[in-house]
């Protein structure tokens, strides 16, 4: 449970000569001072040392600089109790906004705030009220830098491996060993030096004091080689400079705390300490090294040397890595601490420096730079992003920036809708420009874009609108046309991100939204984010370039002052010209089958991106890709036909690129059938263009006759750059059925459904759509997903391919278009009635007639349904009923299905012709007259139905940093629903989010909130709007298995307040509302 940073996995070798180096230095050390202390001497030490460490809970609320969101434990203790100062590690403290928690070992806990984190070095403070430490009697551990010493043994007394107080010996081994590096991209000090000791420290030990047998802090813990027993230790001569700093700006006689500025001057220049060896090779003059060794303490051992130059530094073109520094101001330097010293002290003012070049002498001007000033303290949080300046950490990537105002004065001249191109430079891949397609985002997934700042006087980060109220972006309309170019470079740690979801294929790894911040998992409380897997998504991308400009091509050379008969002539030849070209070109492919030539102008590449502030319904990815066909194309509607497994959720951004015309455009989620593998999704044809819209049609279906074994058909789809390929296949299962085990979170998978089997095609990440040789459409070929497990706990996510008959999807479509009786839903700008699918909502699975003989069942009963279906032979059986559906206390595990109103049942879509006929007539009451075998003897059973839209889930709310819904199809599947309400899923949690701290995990219900039941959302917005800020909060839960569990909670509205996202058919969009928030962070 500790700390990532607070372990080192492997440090690379330099080289023989690094290695020969640390060699020589160990051979050089100061002599071992022989240990007088006694047991006695430790005993009373650890008597006082014990009660002012700290076990400190911390909370990183957003990704920021290096850091990421997550939640951990360290270690810190108390060095000014009067003040209530507490030292720890910068990575502890973190960069970015924070919220943490201080035990001491009596178990008082109180909350911490950070009064300062260095730039540069491993330290930080946090700030405490002394008065609320009301039964604990401790002292102040004093810090004594000058005490370190080579073989001077130690204790570290901290929470290492999160075991609250461990003390761990050791004996100080090095003074001068080099920074260690923790992380190629994160967070690594520099410009010091390091202590090290075999004391074996491991995660949680973070910030532990290093002390000797008089009970003095020596050092400061803050790392470990996880391959070794070697610890890492900070030198605290800056960390007592720091600490005097504070005290000076604290008076005592106020208990207002107020910003103290501790100057700290830097050069942009990272140096390393090389022996005299390898600096006579770099050139050193031996007369230079004769004077060097003189002028430095008995001892010296070598010099530093400029390793790396920050472009548009103060240094930069005045510097070079391999310098050799002589002397700072004309005195000779040899040591970090004299060095910065000298800079800290000269901020803002002019330096000379004296150093050696390939043997030349070369003398250079330099001012000091005030190192806060290049230290990030805001950032911009948009669509879930967290963009801020680069710190000094970052610069080392070598690329200058633009600054944060301009980003923010461009985003607020979009609207909602605007699709713009961005160009970045990636941090992995610094020398090259890369380009990406920003939408920004069409419904409200997010809170308008805040600018977060950092108060040093209250601990906390204040967040303000980013965009003034007038702003385009804050308006309601949407514009689905591109506007303008960002080109910005700026840092991007990102918790949540959707604006930059469209990017081209070589860079799909690097940018905002490639990090997941919500887990499922109840195990995992590491601070590192958890990267999901997602199969098969570099196989199933599907890109194409493409030109925004083209709706602009009719009047492109249009003159204003052209007589209108000449202008629409012209018009109408240039569209003839392009639709020709269209034209000729599918007549190009001549070795093309006809069902492919026909099939191709309604075939369509779906992009779809799940916004990570609302992954509901257990959707196991943020990105899916697939193909799709039109079912219908008219001049105010299309519609688009796909699987499940590429729109799995409304909540979507779908866009959409066709085969026939080269245009991208966005479309909406209508409809998601609740048992069958398909979705349909909505797209204006006028965006398309008079051109585009005349190219692009729609598929004929042919829902009979149904295929059958043997039969022949074209399996057509798209391929990478959406051209159509196809192969002719045979049919060689057309009623398959399905058995999908649920995933380990459940998801939407496909139950009650025959699918058609083929011999040949193309891969398990291709899909399209089977047709017959004309090109007409008899099932959709679509992706299904699935879940691998192998042994107790390992599972892979995978996915499949198989033929959807077209039936499904024709008999809805069918009511969409002449009109059905359902609830309205804004489709264009137009109202249209959605349909109501009536399902039993019971999982059945097949069984052989010969096996269902075995159970006792009657040689009539397999003779009628021999004759029902001699293709088949089999019956249904159940196995599960649905939590809460109608049938549920009716259906038992393993009932055989024999008939439905005396009419003999083999298959599932007997089952669903059934319950349509019972919207035909109104006398029957939604039940079914079922006839079912159960143990031995013939059972009549009147069975309720439900009725269910195809809307899915179309309200969430995001409590304390859970994402909370209804539970959706798939977790009722698994048959249990908690008595005392199961109206409040967990479906998600944030990183960084009070449930992360306090272990709300996912795949639970929040039954009771303070002793109030919260059977419903209605219900627990009720309860929760009540609860204040920083009131902790007791929960009651029940976990999948039906495990109940009572936890408590810190409610933090400052950095989670409670909003809830809900559609609104009227508008046909999602909208955002804040339930309960602090005024100075209310969305």
């Amino acid at each position: 449970m500790g700390d990532p940073l607070e372990r080192l996995g492997s440090e690379e070798a330099i080289g023989m000569e690094s290695c020969m180096k640390e060699e020589l230095c160990m051979e050089i050390d100061p002599p071992f001072r022989e240990n007088v202390a006694t047991a006695e001497d430790w005993r009373k030490a650890l008597n006082t040392v014990v009660p002012a460490v700290v076990v400190l809970r911390t909370t990183a609320c957003r990704a920021f600089d290096t850091e990421a969101a997550g939640a951990s434990y360290a270690t810190g203790f108390v060095v000014d109790k009067r003040r209530g100062i507490i030292l720890t590690n910068r990575h502890v403290v973190k960069p970015g906004p924070v919220v943490a928690e201080a035990m001491f070992v009596n178990r008082e806990e109180i909350p911490v705030y950070p009064i300062y984190r260095d730039p540069v070095h491993d330290f930080g403070f946090f700030r405490y009220d002394p008065g609320a430490i009301q039964f604990l009697s401790y002292e102040e551990i004093p810090l004594a830098p000058e005490a370190a010493c080579v073989g001077l043994e130690i204790r570290v007394v901290g929470n290492d491996s999160g075991e609250k107080v461990s003390i761990l010996a050791g004996t100080l081994a090095r003074l001068d060993r080099d920074a260690p590096h923790y992380k190629k991209d994160g967070y690594n000090d520099f410009n010091t030096f390091y202590m090290q000791a075999a004391s074996g420290t491991k995660g949680g030990s973070s910030g532990s004091p290093v002390i000797d047998w008089k009970g003095r802090a020596v050092a400061l813990n803050a790392g470990s080689k996880s391959s070794s027993a070697s610890a890492f230790f900070l030198p605290l001569e800056r960390v007592v400079r720091a600490l005097q700093f504070l005290q000076k700006g604290k008076d005592s006689s106020t208990s207002n705390w107020e910003a103290v500025s501790i100057p700290r001057g830097t050069l942009q220049v990272t140096f390393l300490h090389k022996g005299f060896d390898e600096t006579r090779r770099l050139g050193l003059h031996s007369e230079t090294e004769q004077m060097v060794r003189q002028a430095s303490p008995l001892g010296e051992t070598g010099m530093l040397v400029v390793d790396s130059v920050v472009p548009g530094g103060p240094a930069h073109k005045q510097l070079e890595p391999g310098d050799v520094l002589v002397r700072m101001n004309g005195e000779v330097i040899t040591q970090f601490l004299k060095m910065e010293t000298l800079l800290d002290d000269s901020v803002d003012q002019t330096i000379e420096l004296q150093i050696e070049r390939g043997g030349t002498s070369l003398t250079v001007n330099l001012r000091v730079q005030d190192l806060h000033s290049i230290t990030p303290d805001y950032f911009l949080e948009v669509s879930g992003a967290v963009i801020h300046p680069l710190s000094y950490q970052q610069k080392f990537a070598g690329e200058e920036i633009s600054r944060l105002e301009e980003l923010i004065s461009v985003l607020s001249k979009l609207s909602r809708g605007a699709r713009v191109p961005l160009e970045y430079i990636s941090y992995m891949d610094r020398h090259r420009r890369k380009s990406v397609l920003v939408t920004v985002d069409r419904h409200e997934w997010y809170a308008p874009p805040q600018i977060y700042t950092r108060d040093d006087s209250t601990g906390l980060w204040t967040a303000k609108p980013a965009l003034p109220p007038e702003s385009v972006l804050l308006s309601a309309g949407i514009n689905h046309h591109g506007e303008g170019l960002l080109n910005q470079t700026v840092a991007s740690n990102t918790c949540e991100a959707s604006m930059m979801e469209h990017l081209h294929q070589d860079n799909n790894h690097e940018l905002a939204d490639g990090l997941t911040s919500m887990e499922t998992s109840q195990e995992n409380v590491s601070e590192e984010t958890q990267a999901r897997d997602e199969p098969d998504v570099g196989t199933k991308k599907r890109r194409i370039e493409e030109d925004s400009s083209a709706d602009g091509i009719v009047i492109a050379d249009c003159s204003l002052h052209e007589p209108t008969e000449e202008k629409l002539e012209n018009m109408r030849t240039m569209q003839n010209a392009v639709l020709r070209d269209y034209q000729g070109a599918a007549a190009a492919a001549a070795n093309a089958s006809i069902a492919e030539r026909v099939i191709e102008p309604t075939l369509v590449m779906f992009e779809v991106h799940v916004p990570p502030s609302c992954m509901l319904d257990g959707v196991h990815s943020q990105h899916f890709f697939g193909t799709g066909v039109i079912v219908h194309h008219s001049q105010f509607m299309g519609l688009v036909a796909v699987d499940k497994n590429t729109v799995a959720i409304s909540v979507s951004d779908v866009m959409l690129s066709f085969a026939a015309f080269p245009m991208e455009i966005p479309g909406e989620v209508i409809f998601l059938h609740p048992v069958h593998n398909y979705a349909l999704v909505a797209y204006d044809p006028s965006a398309l263009g008079t051109i585009g819209s005349s190219v692009v049609r729609a598929a004929e279906l042919l829902p009979e006759p149904t295929l059958r074994r043997g039969d022949s058909v074209y399996l057509v789809g798209l391929s990478r750059s959406l051209q159509a390929t196809s192969r002719k296949s045979i049919v060689t299962n057309p009623c398959a059925a399905l058995n999908i085990g649920s995933a380990d979170c459940p998801r939407y998978r496909a139950t009650n459904m025959e699918v058609i089997e083929l011999d040949t095609d193309f891969g398990s990440t291709f899909s399209g759509v089977l047709t017959d040789e004309h090109g007409r459409v008899q099932a959709i070929w679509g992706s299904f997903s699935t879940q691998l497990k192998f042994g107790c706990s390992t599972s892979e996510d995978h996915q499949f391919v198989r033929g959807i008959p077209i039936y499904t999807i024709s008999q809805v479509l069918d009511k969409i278009i002449s009109g059905a009786n359902g609830p309205s839903l804004l489709i264009n700008d137009i109202k249209r009635p959605m349909p109501l699918v009536r399902i039993l909502e019971v999982e059945l699975y097949p069984t052989l007639l010969s096996k269902a003989r075995s159970f006792g069942l009657s040689n009539d009963w397999v003779q009628a349904l021999v004759k029902k279906d001699p293709i088949r032979r089999q019956v249904l059986r159940v196995k599960g009923c649905l939590a809460g559906s109608k049938a549920e206390n009716l259906l038992e595990q393993g009932d055989m299905i024999l008939a439905i109103n005396k009419e003999p049942i083999t298959c599932f879509r007997d089952i669903e012709n059934a319950c349509q006929a019972l919207d035909i007539c109104d006398d029957n009451d939604g039940k079914l007259n079922m006839t079912i075998f159960r143990q031995g003897c013939e059972i009549e059973l009147l069975v309720g139905t439900d009725v269910r839209d195809g809307n899915g889930t179309t309200r969430v709310i995001n409590w304390c940093g859970s994402i909370v819904q209804d539970p959706h199809p798939a977790v009722r599947a698994l048959g249990f629903l908690p008595e005392e309400g199961h109206g409040v899923y967990v479906a998600r949690w944030c990183h960084g989010s009070p449930v992360h701290r306090y272990g709300l995990y996912a795949l639970q219900w929040i039954v009771e909130v303070n002793g109030k039941l919260t059977p419903n959302l209605d219900a627990f917005v009720e309860v929760t709007k009540e609860l204040e800020h920083g009131e902790f909060v007791r929960v009651r839960t029940v976990h999948l298995n039906g495990k109940p569990r009572v936890l408590t909670l810190k409610q933090d509205l400052h950095y989670w307040p409670t909003w809830e996202l809900r559609f609104d058919p009227e508008t046909a969009t999602w909208r955002r509302r804040t339930i309960k928030a602090l005024d100075c962070c209310a969305a």
